[in-house]
C-alpha cells in the first residue's frame, strides 16, 4: 500500500488502572471505559506477552506495524531504516491516570537487551495536557539517595508508605513536562492526563503490585525481583532536571522537552499563525484543540480537529499545517542523534 497521512480510531487495550474519561472528552466519545485510561496511538507494539494486543490498525485494515515491515524506507525515511532497521523506534499514547499509577520503572537499553532481548527499553516522557481533581502531581525519581537493601525491604514487604514517601512529589499543570529515563522509580497521580511519548516497549518493572497487579510475578516480568531491582536508579534527582514548563509560551512550534532527550524520542507543540511547514519526518500528530487543514508535498490532505490522532509518513514529503489548532508533534530519535 502507499504511505499516506491517516486519522486513527481510539485504541485502548485493557489495563489494571483506572480512567479513560479525558480521553473520550478529547476525542468527542461517550464516555470513558471504566479501564481504558491508555489510548496507544499509531502503535506497532504490542502488550507484553502478547502477539496483536495494543497494534493499531491503519483506516484501510492492516496493522501499522505490518505496513511499515513492508515499505520501511517509504514510512520512515532512509536516514532512520539505517539508524534503527523496520523500527518506528516510538510509541504514543493518551493516559489519563483516574487514580494514582503504582510505583514502578522501566529497563534500559542494555538491561532490556539482556533480559528481554530486546533493542530498545522504555524511557519515556509525559506531556500534561489536562489536569483534574484538588492535587494532580507526579512523582519523578527518590528525593534523596536510597540504599538498594532498603528498596529490596519495601518491595518484599509492599511497604507502599516507604515507596511513595521517598519519591519526589511535584504537583502539575498543563504545559509541563515530565521526562523519565530508563531506570528512574515514578508513578503518575489520579487526574494527570498527559500525552507520553516512549521508546517502543511495555517493559514495565513494577515495585508496588499489590492491589494493581495480583502477584509479583506481573511486577517482575518472569525475572524475578533481585534481577528487576539492578535495573532501578537508587539515586536522588532534583525534579526540576527532569521538568520543562512551557506553558506560558506562545511560539508557534515549542520544544516541550528538556535537553538531551532527543536520542530517545522529539516532542513539539504547534500553533499555526496562520501557517507551518514541516519537513518530512515520521510524525504521530495529537490535536488538542480547533480546527485546520494537513496538507502534503505529495498531494494528500486532511481537515483536522480536536481529538484527532494522526500517523504522517515520510514519504508524503514536506507537510503544511494550517488553521487555529494545537497540536502535539511526537517524532522518534533524530537519525544520529
Amino acid at each position: 500500500m502507499t504511505a499516506s497521512p491517516s486519522k486513527l480510531p481510539a485504541n485502548q487495550p485493557p489495563q489494571f488502572y483506572r480512567g479513560g474519561a479525558a480521553i473520550a472528552a478529547l476525542r468527542g466519545a461517550g464516555s470513558g471505559k471504566d479501564f481504558g485510561p491508555e489510548d496507544w496511538v499509531a502503535s506497532t507494539t504490542p502488550m507484553f506477552g502478547k502477539e496483536e494486543t495494543g497494534l493499531s490498525r491503519l483506516p484501510d485494515g492492516p496493522w501499522l506495524r505490518d505496513a511499515v515491515r513492508a515499505d520501511p524506507e517509504a514510512w520512515l525515511g532512509a536516514p532512520h531504516v539505517s539508524a534503527f532497521a523496520d523500527s518506528t523506534a516510538l510509541l504514543v499514547k493518551l493516559l489519563d491516570a483516574g487514580q494514582r499509577l503504582p510505583v514502578h520503572f522501566h529497563p534500559s537499553n542494555s538491561f532490556a537487551q539482556k533480559h528481554f532481548d530486546s533493542h530498545f527499553g522504555k524511557t519515556e516522557a509525559w506531556i500534561v495536557v489536562g489536569t483534574s481533581g484538588d492535587d494532580p502531581r507526579v512523582y519523578p525519581g527518590f528525593r534523596e539517595s536510597v540504599n538498594p537493601a532498603t528498596v529490596a525491604e519495601w518491595v518484599r514487604e509492599q511497604d507502599i508508605g516507604a515507596m511513595l514517601g521517598a519519591l519526589n512529589s511535584v504537583p502539575v499543570v498543563p504545559g509541563d513536562n515530565v521526562y523519565i529515563p530508563a531506570g528512574l522509580p515514578h508513578a503518575i497521580g489520579e487526574g494527570v492526563f498527559v500525552v507520553e511519548l516512549q521508546q517502543p516497549t511495555d517493559f514495565s518493572l513494577t515495585m508496588e503490585w499489590r492491589d494493581f497487579l495480583g502477584s509479583p510475578e506481573k511486577g517482575h516480568l518472569g525475572i524475578g525481583f533481585d534481577a528487576a531491582l539492578q535495573a532501578l536508579d537508587t539515586s536522588a534527582h532534583d525534579p526540576e532536571s527532569l521538568i520543562k514548563h512551557t506553558g506560558d509560551a506562545d511560539e508557534s512550534i515549542v520544544d516541550l522537552l528538556v535537553p538531551g532527550t532527543a536520542q530517545f524520542f522529539r516532542a513539539d507543540r504547534l500553533r499555526p499563525q496562520p501557517t507551518l511547514a514541516l519537513d518530512p519526518s515520521f510524525t504521530v500528530l495529537v490535536a488538542l484543540d480547533g480546527h485546520g487543514l494537513l496538507k502534503t508535498e505529495r498531494g494528500g490532505e486532511l481537515a483536522l480537529s480536536k481529538g484527532d490522532t494522526v500517523v504522517l509518513p515520510y514519504g508524503v514529503g514536506q507537510t503544511e499545517i494550517s488553521g487555529e489548532l494545537t497540536l502535539i508533534r511526537c517524532r522518534p530519535p533524530a537519525a544520529g542523534a
